[in-house]
């Protein structure tokens, strides 16, 4: 059975190179195997974006 885990990022609003810093970030996760499931956006009090991501456990493994 294949098993995940999983990991949450936040970039805040309020950085002015919010984007490519955000960019570089989902590069470099995805080069460990990650994968974005779900992104959350919120202006409400710079909250910015949270992103979700998975990626698949190697058999046996405990996190």
């Amino acid at each position: 059975m294949k098993t995940f885990e999983y990991d949450i990022l936040s970039f805040p609003m309020t950085r002015k190179t919010g984007l490519a810093d955000m960019q570089a970030s989902l590069n470099a996760k995805g080069a460990e195997g990650w994968e974005v499931v779900s992104i959350s956006s919120s202006e409400f009090a710079n909250v910015g974006h949270t992103v979700f991501l998975k990626r698949e456990t190697t058999a046996g493994c405990t996190v």
